[in-house]
């Protein structure tokens, strides 16, 4: 046997850009993509990605140089996930939401030799290029409209951009034999996750590891052939959790979505059939809290990850008829790799104990290796008790190769005992199941006790008057950090019979439900919450908050 060695018969690199391919033969005459009045087969999708990858070589990008994408979901966007990889190019999804000097920042990082920028960002970027030093050559800008019917190139509106979208696949050729990846750890993406403008990390991931993260996603989530999904996560997020290779892989209708409306995601749900979508639970929270949202005709699966999601939000969502899947990943494994594998016997049990079980984040995905909770001294596991804190680890296929032009970082987090160190601190449940307590740094230690800030937020999210919520440490000088809470209240609060709460009542509400060291001590109420475009409250700007009150006096508000 010693004999039977790889070769080129079984062993050609593994890549999700051949999903396309299948896709247009499988499921050609089939919808692809909707939005608003667009609409494509996959036959036309697999060309329109082959016209733009043609054109991309034809202007001189070659394999391994990086493509930016500016863009929200809409199909140009959709189409660029296959058609830069195709180019042999990687690819570089980045957040709209990003201010002009930190986009500056992250397309000189990364190089980026063109950038494919939606109409409504052309300011933001033509700005953050405007900030490269004079002897930095800046990358070509090609302008994406999808609002419009553009046959014409170079219009006014695009000074300073080097073509229209559909000018550059109009001069594509459709025929265009793709680039295949020469070894499936060649990079394909490029993500950009927390971290400085001084210190950018940006996540390179490679074919072989974006392949099996979607083969995960399709696995673990029971994703049958031809679901109809909603695009409610953004494609500049972990590439929508993998979802774009996904759907060309059952050959799925993608319905496009520009901005997260509940009014316009309910008209979309109903009026397309909608059977899959994703988002952070600030989505869930967004549905379920809802005026536009009657109860569905029929079950909608919807998989939330990214934050630890309060029971009281997926008792809610579920009770609306969504069927919600919740797992866990990061941008550093390319999408979801541990998920809440769901057991019959569990729906028998109340709504409540449904809630607090899913709200778990579960077990390793089927094709990802292993996850773990360790001591961080010893690198021990630790007991599975539920209780007992740790970090999170994990080791796995899609793993990311490493953080561009940051060998530090990539080594401070992939140790060589075989473990990615993910920041996150979690405990292992009895059933073997792991729970997400904290991000590291987002742990409170009040008087040498460490709380866990989503069992505060999961009671809070359970008043009846409360919209968001979230909790962080605040500096204090007896206890070291005292736990204060963030909260906006429902807008429809005064139209019910729930009255608008004190700062005291809140504190009262939480002080008969947890522990009462772990009771918030401050509730500052916001109209809302800051987030980010992905949905996750941004809780260094509520820290800083936090911590210029240190100095205010607290006895008109805190319990003692």
């Amino acid at each position: 046997m010693e004999l039977l060695l790889p070769n080129p018969a079984n062993s050609p690199p593994l890549t999700t850009l051949g999903f396309l391919e299948r896709a247009a033969t499988a499921y050609g005459d089939s919808p692809s993509i909707i939005y608003n009045n667009i609409s494509y087969t996959w036959s036309q999708t697999h060309r329109r990605c082959l016209q733009v990858a043609s054109s991309l070589t034809s202007l001189g990008i070659q394999r391994g140089q990086v493509v930016s994408v500016v863009a929200p979901n809409v199909p140009s966007m959709y189409e660029l996930q296959f058609a830069v990889p195709m180019s042999g190019a990687v690819l570089n999804n980045i957040n709209t939401r990003l201010d002009a000097n930190t986009l500056s920042v992250l397309l000189q990082h990364s190089e980026s030799k063109l950038v494919f920028v939606d109409h409504q960002s052309s300011s933001l970027v033509l700005e953050a290029i405007s900030l490269f030093p004079s002897k930095t050559k800046a990358p070509h800008l090609v302008l994406i409209d999808d609002e419009k019917d553009s046959g014409s190139k170079n219009p006014s509106s695009s000074v300073g951009f080097l073509d229209h979208y559909e000018g550059i696949l109009e001069d594509g050729d459709p025929k265009f034999k793709w680039v295949r990846p020469k070894s499936e750890w060649e990079p394909m993406v490029l993500n950009y996750t927390s971290g400085t403008t001084s210190s950018p990390k940006g996540v390179i991931l490679s074919h072989r590891g974006t392949f099996i993260i979607t083969m995960a996603t399709l696995l673990d989530w029971s994703v049958p052939n031809q679901p109809v999904y909603l695009w409610t996560l953004p494609m500049f997020h972990a590439n929508g959790w993998s979802l774009p290779w996904g759907m060309a892989a059952v050959g799925g209708t993608n319905i496009c979505l520009r901005k997260i409306e509940p009014s316009v995601i309910c008209r979309l749900i109903e009026q397309h059939g909608v059977t899959h979508m994703c988002g952070a639970p600030v989505v869930l929270n967004m549905l379920s809290n809802s005026s536009h949202l009657e109860p569905l005709n029929r079950p909608v699966q919807i998989l939330t990850a990214g934050a630890p999601p309060p029971a009281p939000v997926l008792g809610r969502t579920e009770s609306m008829g969504f069927v919600v899947s919740h797992g866990y990943g990061l941008t550093e494994t390319g999408g979801v790799v541990v998920t809440c594998a769901w057991k019959k016997k569990w729906n028998k049990l109340p709504l409540t104990e449904r809630a607090r079980l899913k709200a778990r984040q579960g077990v390793n995905s089927a094709v990802f290796t292993e996850v773990d909770v360790v001591d961080p001294e010893t690198g021990e596991s630790v007991k599975r008790d539920g209780k007992t804190l740790g970090e999170v680890v994990l080791r796995g296929g899609c793993v990311m190769l490493g953080y561009l032009k940051d060998p530090e970082g990539t080594s401070n987090c992939m140790r060589e005992n075989g473990w990615f160190c993910s920041g996150d601190v979690g405990v292992i449940h009895p059933d073997g199941y792991l729970e997400i307590k904290d991000r590291s740094k987002d742990i409170i230690i009040s008087g040498g006790e460490n709380i866990s800030s989503p069992e505060i937020e999961s009671v809070l999210y359970s008043h009846p008057a409360v919209n968001e919520a979230a909790v962080v440490a605040r500096p204090d000088k007896f206890w070291g950090e005292t736990p204060c809470a963030f909260v906006s209240l429902k807008k429809n609060i005064d139209d019910e019979l729930t009255q608008k709460p004190s700062e005291k009542e809140i504190m009262e509400y939480c002080r008969d439900k947890l522990p009462h060291y772990m009771a918030p001590k401050t509730v500052v109420f916001e109209e809302e919450l800051p987030k980010t475009s992905t949905g996750k409250v941004q809780k260094f700007i509520l820290r800083e908050i936090a911590k210029a009150m240190s100095g205010v006096d607290e006895s008109s508000c805190a319990l003692g």
